[in-house]
């Protein structure tokens, strides 16, 4: 047997903070101008928010004003729960795009380069309803329901930061057992009882939505240091790009280093590794393979990867030769067609950053298995 972990973190952490900042930015800049080009980050820390980066687009937008609606819309609207964002001062420095780099995405051909080089991953397995591995799932999920607590008022002591830690139980054959430990860490109003959080946090945190999941002796931490009250950007400094596994699949899974927040989608490590997912997951929705492992390589300027690897893990259902042939005949990796497959110009990136880029509910192009079973058809076809 052996153990995974992930980690997640609530809405209002700040690293987390400045991720949806940083789409919520690329957002505005695409609903005036879907061919803008958006590579924005951003740091926050006690009352300061900076935002610096690269735009070209044809329109402007109104960063303050974005800011501060996504600062309240988290909860930060007092400085007693680790920010103000009508008080906070905002620092703008922001350039637009390197022509050296325009002139590698820019083809004369109507096609796209790659805006940079690199290596990104796609990952799908069978262990979870959306196809990502299980620690990151309950962990993310975890976040999730605890934000929907505090923004309905029924946890009311609840401030916005926070992260959540799950540690699932594999048997020998890499199925999941169960939880071995569940941590969660919560920003509170400090007139709550350690007794009360810890007894709310447990009853409808984790017995109301991951009891099947739980062990008898699964471990379960709640704000282990028995207090969290100074939190958010009065505690710590928050950087777009700091969860990229939080973002993905969680520990033990490979990632490319690249952030996708603040990026449009000639970006290759956003787009890219979107694709990658959507290819992984449509495999093993198809089951044609329990677990599809993904990287692509491109070099900064060139349509296409370099080249395309694929693991199953020995779960494949055909050989992997075959299944890396039609990946290759099927779908195309230039970031004009993935652009285009996916529709990756809309504004649709705020709500990604947080509790991960592949979730359900929220219809990402990159999320749909409708290709599945044409993908199973086609290879049965081929083999007749």
């Amino acid at each position: 047997m052996k153990k995974i972990a992930a980690e997640s973190v609530t809405e209002g952490h700040p690293d987390k903070v400045c991720d949806q900042l940083s789409d919520s930015l690329l957002d505005a800049y695409l609903e005036k101008d879907s061919n803008a080009k958006v590579a924005l980050e951003c740091m926050i820390s006690k009352n300061l928010l900076l935002v610096s980066g690269e735009v070209s687009s044809r329109d402007t937008i109104n960063y303050e004003k974005v800011i501060r609606e996504k600062l309240l819309k988290i909860g930060y609207d007092n400085v007693n729960k680790g920010f103000d964002a009508r008080k906070c001062i905002i620092e703008v420095n922001v350039r637009k795009q390197s022509p050296d780099i325009s002139i590698g995405v820019k083809k004369d051909n109507g096609q796209i380069g790659a805006g940079d080089q690199g290596t990104v991953y796609g990952y799908a397995t069978s262990e979870t309803p959306n196809f990502i591995p299980m620690p990151i799932y309950l962990a993310n999920k975890l976040a999730k329901v605890i934000d929907d607590y505090r923004h309905r008022n029924e946890l009311p002591y609840l401030r916005p930061d926070g992260k959540t830690q799950v540690v699932i139980l594999y048997d020998k054959n890499n199925v999941p057992i169960g939880i071995d430990s569940i941590t969660l860490s919560v920003q509170h109003d400090p007139l709550v009882s350690e007794d009360r959080l810890r007894e709310d946090l447990f009853n409808m945190v984790i017995k109301r939505n991951i009891a099947h999941s739980l062990l008898k002796n699964t471990k379960i931490l709640i704000n282990p240091t028995g207090r969290f009250v100074i939190g958010g950007p009065e505690a710590d400094t928050g950087v777009t790009g700091r969860k990229l596994f939080v973002d993905t699949y969680g520990c033990g899974f490979p990632h490319g280093g690249g952030a996708f927040s603040g990026k449009d989608p000639t970006k290759v490590d956003r787009s890219a590794a979107y694709m990658a997912r959507f290819v992984a997951k449509n495999i093993v929705a198809s089951k044609l393979a329990a677990k599809c492992l993904i990287s692509l390589t491109y070099v900064i300027g060139l349509e296409k990867p370099v080249n395309i690897s694929l693991n199953t893990f020995g779960t494949e259902k055909i050989s992997l030769e075959l299944l890396r042939e039609f990946i290759c005949r099927i779908f195309d990796f230039s970031p004009r067609e993935i652009i285009s497959v996916l529709h990756l110009k809309q504004p649709i990136y705020s709500s990604t950053a947080v509790y991960g880029h592949f979730k359900d509910g929220y219809n990402y192009p990159w999320e749909s298995t409708k290709i599945a079973e044409l993908l199973r058809m086609l290879i049965k076809v081929d083999r007749i």
